[in-house]
């Protein structure tokens, strides 16, 4: 079994937020010996097989990626590819008449590719609109028994340590709730923008996350050849997160040593 494989076992899995899923206790590999999946006790839950696409080993952490973010990411990378090809297509007509034929056959096949990303784009609209109204239910939830629990303590029913207990532990949750609706909103705005607002934030799309970076590539090897090795995927990968931005690679850091108890 390859050092990479290795690396994932008995490895404690959160999400983005530092929320924690489970303990992987093993993988699933395809006939040619690439990862699939592995699978993570979840404790009552029982086990669940998380796609091997959507994780990254972190330190000591494996992460589980949302799928909507690497469905957003990869739009977003796709479309600002596209429309800098349109434009660098563009100016090459400029520069040189003769080569106007050819570029209008190119020019033709790249708006084709606009307009099936705009019918990609309102299913992932829809996807990130579902999520934010998972999340608010969610957070509803929480607000309901915090104050349940301070009812609770006020009528002398739970000591005030308890209360102190679910405060805390609620709060958390709502932090992490708060992390992953302000990235679903960020990703909302930046595919409603305009156009040319996508291609003068090509410098933003290049500083981010490490995770970020981590979904990039496997979003950019997925639009280049469905026929790369996984084990060749997480090692691109490795070498990406350690040209990630520091910031944000200190705020991966502390979500994934935050006390989720």
């Amino acid at each position: 079994m390859s050092d990479i494989k290795l690396e994932f076992i008995g490895k404690q899995v959160k999400d983005m937020y530092g929320a924690y899923v489970g303990k992987v206790i093993g993988l699933v590999t395809d006939i040619d010996g690439s990862i699939e999946s592995i699978g993570v006790d979840c404790g009552s839950i029982g086990l669940k097989k998380l796609s091997y696409e959507q994780l990254l080993v972190q330190g000591d952490f494996v992460i589980f990626i949302p799928k909507w973010r690497m469905e957003a990411q990869k739009l977003l990378r796709q479309k600002n590819l596209t429309l800098k090809r349109v434009r660098a297509l563009e100016n090459l007509v400029v520069d040189n008449d003769l080569m106007k034929d050819d570029a209008e056959v190119l020019r033709l096949i790249y708006e084709k590719r606009l307009v099936d990303l705009q019918s990609n784009e309102q299913d992932v609209k829809t996807t990130l609109n579902s999520r934010l109204q998972e999340l608010d239910l969610q957070s509803t939830t929480i607000k309901t028994i915090i104050f349940d629990a301070k009812l609770q303590y006020r009528s002398n029913d739970i000591v005030e340590e308890t209360y102190q207990q679910i405060n805390t532990n609620s709060i958390e949750l709502l932090d992490r709730i708060k992390l992953e609706k302000d990235e679903i909103n960020s990703f909302l705005s930046r595919i409603t923008q305009s156009d040319s607002e996508i291609v003068s934030n090509e410098l933003e799309d290049r500083n981010i996350s490490a995770s970020q970076e981590s979904i990039n590539h496997i979003s950019e090897e997925e639009a280049h050849s469905d026929h790369i090795e996984n084990d060749e995927k997480v090692e691109s990968t490795s070498s990406g997160e350690s040209q990630g931005d520091e910031t944000e690679g200190n705020w991966l850091n502390e979500v994934l040593t935050r006390d989720t108890a």
